[in-house]
């Protein structure tokens, strides 16, 4: 968006503009200036009242006009300051250094009414001019709104959603946010007035990362989808195969917005772990898909396509790789030799050469509770939801089949995972009388194994470099995961590299 051309909105009413103030107030972060210009009645303490009311998350807080003490102090949602201001009467700039002005709103959200009597000052501005707009009716106002500052590119993205919302029927609904995963984006319930409810995804394009190896970002190598348009081109596939992806309801493909069908929160285990009717279902699916011939390259929009990336050794490795470089330091407090680093690689490589698949198929990669919704409501294997699966690669059928049934976050016995890889084969010989068990066995056990290794890394990540310590808690259950699987005799030197180096995560046999 040019900062120079303003983004124009007719008010038609004194709730538009409140409702305008409450939009406008997701866009701020602290150390923001909101900037209100306009006349005498224009509507700039009508649109500040409904911000501030928004960013304290207290409807009915009494937000007075500022005009005769000029600064009004406001506790913010999660503690950030919301500094009010009125320098209509400000006599000049030493004034407001009396008043405290710079201390005040340093790290606070700062909406100003007559911002031109501010000297010159840095960090983002959202500017906000309005008019009164009587052709357009009596109580109509008009409101330019530009952003500088760095505040640009979140003024973009707001109005992209707004547009989306509007356009899509979606315009009066409540949002509620979700929780989110272990990712960026973010996931948000739209509730409209008639109670109809689907789910906003917020999923800008993703910029490339700093190069890590071979001038490669770490997303490139490991295959991680850059833009919501891998999610679309997936989501359109699986339903065409007649599975429970969710419908998209609308769309902005460029902004990173999708409006999805909820598919609601009933899940595939409860406080007992694994509802074991609701994973025989699910690796129902797997059977179901890992069965049928899959296409590379799925359509995105009209003219617009998404190839679907190999899980290649390179990925594989690397992901393992986080294992010695965040789980060894932070959680086993070991730093490892260059030999020993170059050992490992050898015997990863090693063990993933072994398991290349003759017919590569679509690994949805985080096929796991979180991401299965039940749906009772269905018949057969559309009773399965499926989402998060926008980082869908081509590889081994085994991955998802371990993502399943060695969920990081669900205790499921050996016995219990030993009798769902048996429906399993057995669903897939059903389909193909030539399904290698032996072979599926294998593969199992590596990528389980490898996978495993890397969710012990990317967990120690989460805590040591994004402060979310919770994962943690997942550490044994993984390490169990990974001891079933290096009992495989394919990962013989796998479990030797690991009892010598870190001999905590080996279990005795």
């Amino acid at each position: 968006m040019d900062e120079r051309i303003p983004w124009e909105i007719v008010l038609p009413d004194e709730s538009a503009t409140e409702d305008l103030g409450r939009f406008l107030a997701e866009l701020l972060r602290p150390g923001d200036l909101v900037a209100l210009s306009g006349g005498l009645g224009g509507g700039k303490t009508t649109l500040a009242r409904a911000l501030i009311r928004e960013l304290a998350d207290a409807p009915d807080l009494d937000v007075p006009s500022p005009t005769f003490t000029l600064i009004q102090p406001y506790e913010g949602s999660g503690g950030v300051p919301v500094v009010h201001a009125d320098l209509y009467r400000l006599r000049g700039p030493d004034e407001l250094v009396e008043l405290g002005f710079d201390e005040a709103t340093e790290r606070a959200i700062a909406l100003v009414e007559w911002p031109d009597r501010l000297p010159p000052r840095s960090g983002p501005v959202l500017a906000v001019d309005l008019a009164l707009k009587p052709d357009f009716g009596p109580d109509a106002r008009l409101a330019r709104i530009i952003g500088g500052g760095g505040m640009a590119e979140r003024l973009t993205r707001a109005r992209a959603l707004r547009v989306l919302l509007d356009r899509s029927g979606w315009g009066e609904a409540r949002r509620e946010l979700m929780q989110g995963d272990a990712s960026s984006r973010a996931y948000e319930r739209l509730v409209n007035p008639d109670g109809s409810r689907a789910v906003l995804m917020i999923s800008p394009p993703r910029a490339d990362g700093p190069a890590v190896r071979d001038g490669k970002p770490y997303s490139a190598i490991v295959k991680l989808a850059e833009s919501v348009h891998a999610f679309v081109a997936v989501d359109r596939g699986l339903r065409a195969l007649g599975l429970s992806a969710p419908r998209i309801l609308g769309e902005d493909l460029d902004a990173g917005l999708l409006i999805l069908e909820d598919l609601g929160a009933e899940p595939v285990v409860d406080a007992g772990g694994p509802r074991p009717e609701r994973y025989a279902e699910a690796v129902k699916v797997l059977a179901r898909l890992h069965g049928t011939p899959l296409p590379a390259v799925l359509p995105v929009s009209e003219g617009q396509d998404h190839e679907l990336p190999p899980y290649d050794l390179e990925a594989l490795l690397f992901e393992a790789e986080l294992l010695i470089d965040w789980y060894a330091p932070v959680v086993a407090g070991t730093r490892l030799s260059p030999l020993a680093r170059a050992d490992f690689l050898a015997v990863w490589a090693e063990a993933l050469r072994g398991i290349e698949p003759e017919r590569p198929t679509w690994v949805l990669r985080d096929y796991h509770s979180p991401n299965l919704i039940w749906l009772p409501e269905r018949d057969g294997l559309e009773r399965v939801g499926l989402i998060d699966f926008q980082d869908a690669v081509l590889g081994h059928a085994a991955y998802d089949v371990a993502s399943l049934l060695q969920d990081a976050r669900v205790d499921a016995s050996a016995e219990f995972e030993l009798r769902l890889l048996g429906l399993y084969a057995r669903e897939r010989k059903v389909r193909d009388a030539e399904f290698d068990v032996q072979g599926f066995a294998h593969a199992y056990a590596v990528l389980g194994a490898q996978r495993a290794t890397k969710i012990l890394g990317i967990f120690a990540r989460l805590d040591r470099r994004d402060g979310k310590p919770a994962y943690l808690a997942h550490l044994p259950r993984i390490a169990g995961y990974l001891n079933r699987n290096l009992a495989h005799p394919a990962l013989h030197r796998v479990r030797v590299w690991t009892e010598t180096h870190l001999p905590q995560l080996v279990l005795p046999t």
